[in-house]
């Protein structure tokens, strides 16, 4: 086995980072949706300006606090001690995943289809390791913990959505002075999402770089970063001032626009919370690649996460946001409900602090699925006549196809690498 490796190491890394970097293509071409597509829905953004920040967000989120997921994407799914005798088959496995998810994602992105880049990876992992290797090599339970998390994160996300939204109603537009209201009230909510966000990057995000803090410090400093934020939107929002003829038809036009403000700092916090926790889709397989090659058919339980693979990842995304990322966010932005600021600022909220959840207890959930939960959630405090069902119902029928697409490709591709390098 060491011999297998030794001749065909080199040539399996290169294969690995090239289709590791195809799939985070896809991950920043369909998946950037969930990060921008609220913001530029609501017209708080511009496509452009929403590309320009998903950049700078996508890349920081995917780069620091990437590797936490990556390890259960990684672990999790295959029973590794089931397989210490078929490294091989495992190396090959892994590339064929990528293989499969980044074609998946590809057509799902020219069709505008918003799908799971975690269902997909997770469905073309159990696809070859079932069907390829061994339905005994599967990690059933692990499995079931992330099928689970499909349920729960965007139940979470939607009852976090509407609650945000109410909150907003009563502290803020059912008031004598909306504007008023909100000059007082967004700046905490621009505190709580600094806030969120500085927590998790210093907590499980800046280790990856050699840096280690203790919880009293990483407290003070998203404490620090949460203040900065709000006071930065204070200054901000103090110039906005109500324009009548804007309110004809409709009477929170003004106070829209202070939302619009707040929905580009959790704008920013949902692309960094998207990049943090879909990186592993793609850098997750790379990894394990990377971690048998160097081992000469080794498999460890735990294996040191090398940078350039999240460097690979965070790029890939951000490539893919580029070049094909506009057509899946008029799907989450525009056709589900209809966003206004306080709106989207709603829905971004909710969907960002629970994937930083997600991200930091390590569960690779779908940001797919909980932004769609968070809009729903949104949707659903003015009604179920407010939601577009034929849309959603479009939605549900690309998720449910997603899966099998994944495993089917997989075990093609997988039988068919197979065949080169082992015969």
């Amino acid at each position: 086995m060491t011999e297998f490796f030794a001749q065909n190491g080199t040539t399996l890394v290169w294969m690995a980072g090239i289709v590791g970097l195809f799939m985070a293509w896809g991950v920043g071409a369909n998946d950037v949706a969930n990060a921008m597509g609220t913001s530029v829905g609501a017209g708080a953004l511009t496509i452009k300006q929403a590309i320009i920040i998903a950049m700078i967000f996508e890349f920081t989120g995917a780069f620091l606090a990437g590797g936490e997921v990556t390890a259960t994407i990684r672990e999790g799914i295959i029973n590794s001690a089931l397989m210490v005798d078929k490294p091989d088959l495992l190396a090959l496995g892994m590339i064929s995943s990528l293989l499969a998810a980044g074609i998946w994602l590809l057509i799902a992105s020219k069709f505008g289809w918003p799908v799971s880049t975690t269902h997909t990876i997770v469905g073309a992992i159990v696809g070859f390791s079932a069907i390829g290797i061994g339905i005994e090599v599967v990690h059933w339970s692990k499995v079931g913990t992330i099928v689970a998390s499909w349920v729960v994160s965007p139940l979470l996300a939607g009852t976090l959505s509407f609650l945000i939204i109410q909150s907003v109603r009563k502290l803020i537009f059912e008031t004598n002075d909306p504007m008023k209201a909100a000059k007082k009230y967004v700046p905490v909510y621009m505190f709580v999402t600094g806030f969120v966000l500085a927590l998790v990057t210093v907590f499980k995000g800046l280790k990856h770089v050699g840096i280690h803090l203790s919880s009293l410090e990483s407290v003070a400093i998203a404490t620090g970063v949460g203040l900065s934020v709000a006071v930065t939107g204070i200054f901000f929002i103090s110039k906005i001032k109500v324009v009548k003829h804007e309110n004809k038809n409709y009477h929170f036009a003004s106070v829209e626009r202070v939302f619009g403000i707040l929905m580009i700092t959790t704008a920013c916090g949902m692309a960094f919370s998207h990049g943090s926790n879909d990186v592993a889709n793609a850098i997750g397989p790379l990894a394990a690649v990377v971690s048998i090659v160097a081992q000469g058919g080794v498999i460890s339980a735990k294996s040191q996460l090398p940078t350039w693979i999240l460097l690979v990842g965070a790029m890939g995304i951000v490539f893919g946001l580029v070049t094909y990322g506009h057509k899946v966010m008029a799907t989450i932005g525009k056709k589900i409900t209809e966003l206004t600021p306080s709106r989207g600022f709603a829905a971004e909220l909710a969907g960002s602090t629970t994937v930083v959840i997600a991200s930091s207890t390590g569960l690779p959930v779908s940001t797919t699925h909980t932004l769609v939960g968070a809009v729903l959630g949104v949707g659903l405090a003015r009604g179920i006549a407010a939601l577009d069902l034929t849309v959603l119902r479009s939605i549900v029928i690309s998720w449910i196809i997603t899966l099998p697409a994944g495993g089917l490709l997989s075990i093609l591709f997988f039988y068919i690498l197979k065949s080169i390098f082992i015969g």
